[in-house]
C-alpha cells in the first residue's frame, strides 16, 4: 500500500488578474522533481463573487504560454476562454478546459456572462501539465469538455464515485487527450466509507482535497485545501473519508528532463525561454480575435 511521502500547505491567497483568487498548491519552481510530470497547481475560492456591471467582467485579459497545458476544472461558477487558436468558450460547474499551449498560444480567461451578472459561489482548480520535449513545439489546441462528456463510475460498496477526466479508471477511458500517460480523477467518497485505487508503480501519485477529510491506509489525515503527495513504489492506494469528501486525484509518468520556466513558459533551457519571450513580443503567437 502506498505511504505519505509529505503533505503541502498554502494559506497565501494571490489574485490572478481581478477574477481568480488563488492558493498555489505547488509550482514548478518548489516541486518540480517530486511532482512531474505536473508543473502547478492552483487553487481558486471557495470564494463569493457580487454581480459585475455591463462594462466590466471579471479575469485576467490577454497573455502566453509555450511548452505545456492547462487543464481548468469548475466546482461553481463560470469562467470563458477564448485563445488566438480561435478556440474557446464557457464551462461551468463539472466541466473541463484543456488546453494545449505547446509551440505557443494567447488567451484570456474570464467569468462566463451569465455568471457574472448574477454573481454567487466560486470555484476552480488549475492544473499545469508538462509537455515531453518531443511535444513541447507541437501545434496549440483546445478541447472543451463538458460534464456529460466525463464518464461517472461508481465505487464498490457504495463508497462513492470517479469522473474520470484523464487516463482510465477501471476500464473506463477519460476523454481528455493527453501526451503522456497520466490519470485525472475527479473523485467523491461518501463519509465512513473506504476505497483502494490501483496505479502504475514509479509514477507521481498526489491528491488534493477541496472538501471534507481522507485518512490514508498509513493513518495520515488530509483536511480541505491539502496536498498529499505519495511515494511512487507500490500500486495501490487507500483512502477513507472522514466524512463526505471532494478530492482530485494525479496520477502521471514523470517526465525525467529539464525543466526550465519563467512565468507563463517552460521549457528545458534558459535560451528557449529567451526565445519565448521574442516570439510572443513580435507576434509570432498570434493573437485574440477582436470581439464582435
Amino acid at each position: 500500500m502506498k505511504k505519505l511521502s509529505f503533505i503541502q500547505r498554502s494559506t497565501e491567497n494571490h489574485w490572478v488578474g481581478d477574477g481568480f483568487p488563488v492558493r498555489t498548491m505547488f509550482s514548478y519552481n518548489d516541486l518540480s522533481e517530486e511532482m512531474s510530470p505536473f508543473l502547478l497547481l492552483d487553487y481558486a475560492g471557495p470564494a463569493t463573487f457580487p454581480p459585475s456591471d455591463s462594462e466590466h467582467r471579471r479575469g485576467v485579459g490577454e497573455h502566453p504560454h509555450r511548452g505545456f497545458e492547462t487543464v481548468t476544472i469548475v466546482y461553481s461558477g463560470e469562467v470563458e476562454h477564448r485563445d488566438s487558436t480561435g478556440g474557446g468558450g464557457i464551462i461551468g460547474p463539472g466541466d473541463v478546459q484543456w488546453m494545449t499551449a505547446a509551440s505557443g498560444i494567447v488567451h484570456e480567461e474570464f467569468h462566463g456572462p451569465d455568471f457574472a451578472k448574477r454573481g454567487g459561489p466560486f470555484e476552480m482548480i488549475q492544473l499545469w501539465v508538462n509537455l515531453p520535449t518531443k511535444d513541447k513545439k507541437a501545434d496549440p489546441g483546445y478541447q472543451g469538455i463538458t460534464n456529460a462528456q466525463i464518464p461517472r463510475v461508481d465505487l464498490t460498496n457504495e463508497a462513492g464515485f470517479v469522473r474520470v477526466i484523464a487516463g482510465s479508471y477501471n476500464g473506463t477511458n477519460g476523454p481528455a487527450h493527453t501526451f503522456s500517460p497520466m490519470n485525472v480523477w475527479d473523485v467523491r467518497l461518501n463519509a465512513g466509507h473506504r476505497a483502494e485505487f490501483q496505479v502504475p508503480g514509479g509514477d507521481t501519485i498526489a491528491l488534493f482535497v477541496l472538501k471534507g477529510r481522507a485518512r490514508l491506509a498509513t493513518g495520515e489525515l488530509v483536511g480541505e485545501a491539502e496536498l498529499a503527495v505519495l511515494e511512487r513504489e507500490d500500486e495501490k492506494l487507500a483512502i477513507e473519508a472522514e466524512e463526505n469528501t471532494t478530492l482530485l486525484l494525479l496520477n502521471g509518468q514523470p517526465t525525467n528532463e529539464p525543466i526550465v520556466g519563467y512565468g507563463p513558459f517552460v521549457m528545458n533551457s534558459e535560451a528557449e525561454i529567451r526565445q519565448a519571450f521574442a516570439d510572443y513580443q513580435s507576434g509570432r503567437m498570434g493573437r485574440i480575435a477582436e470581439r464582435v
